[in-house]
């Protein structure tokens, strides 16, 4: 089973990965919202979940998230923003495009695990 981590930083996507690889997960990375389609294009199997941060060059994560929600294979998919993105106005409108769970950088361990817990990816936010 996989997560997708899309966000423009490497720094971010080595620490979301750090965190998703440690419950069990593997871990597909992509840096803009095109590249993230691309890699969902090229996987065998839909990942798990992608946590996806809003601010990317090319293609931003409220963009992908409404790319991912109008194909019928993707829907499943469950779907975190993970961004610095902290106006409710921003919120509302991620989790009116597709987004199942919000997260406001920067977030400790333990909240990422329960947010995790919460989409499915691992059994117990205590894990």
């Amino acid at each position: 089973m996989s997560v997708l981590v899309v966000d423009d930083s490497r720094a971010m996507r080595a620490i979301l990965r750090r965190l998703v690889t440690s419950v069990g997960y593997d871990v597909v990375e992509a840096d803009n919202g095109r590249s993230a389609l691309e890699a969902l294009g090229a996987m065998e199997q839909p990942p798990q979940a992608a946590l996806v941060d809003w601010n990317m060059p090319e293609m931003n994560g409220l963009e992908f998230i409404g790319a991912v929600r109008a194909q019928p294979q993707w829907r499943d998919i469950a779907l975190m923003m993970v961004t610095t993105e902290s106006d409710p106005n921003q919120i509302v409108r991620a989790l009116a495009a597709g987004a199942h769970e919000y997260l406001i950088k920067p977030f400790t361990p333990e909240v990422i695990r329960d947010k995790l817990a919460i989409l499915g990816v691992m059994e117990t936010a205590a894990a």
